[in-house]
């Protein structure tokens, strides 16, 4: 028995997120999973199957908010790289 399409809801939405808002950041590959990593720490785990099951089972509402946490959480995430890696400097206003 296999269960490869078992998997948190939350790893595409935050590695979207980063991939489209982060990359052009100046964080090396390895800051960038760090940054997933905490991300989803901060998100509560959603596991599914399927994607699909997901999204019809919510409400357009429940998009917007799992958005809006996802968007946060990498946010923060950022921001606690930055932090630990010393790389305030180089992002004065990202802080």
């Amino acid at each position: 028995m296999s269960f490869d399409t078992v998997h948190n809801y939350y790893d595409r939405l935050v590695f979207n997120e980063i991939n489209e808002h982060y990359q052009d950041k100046a964080l090396d590959y390895q800051q960038l999973e760090d940054m997933a990593c905490i991300a989803l720490n901060r998100l509560p785990p959603r596991y599914i199957r399927f994607d699909i099951d997901m999204s019809f089972y919510l409400s357009t509402q429940e998009h917007i908010e799992i958005q809006k946490k996802v968007t946060k959480a990498v946010r923060k995430a950022y921001k606690k790289i930055i932090k630990l890696d010393g790389l305030k400097k180089h992002h004065p206003t990202e802080a």
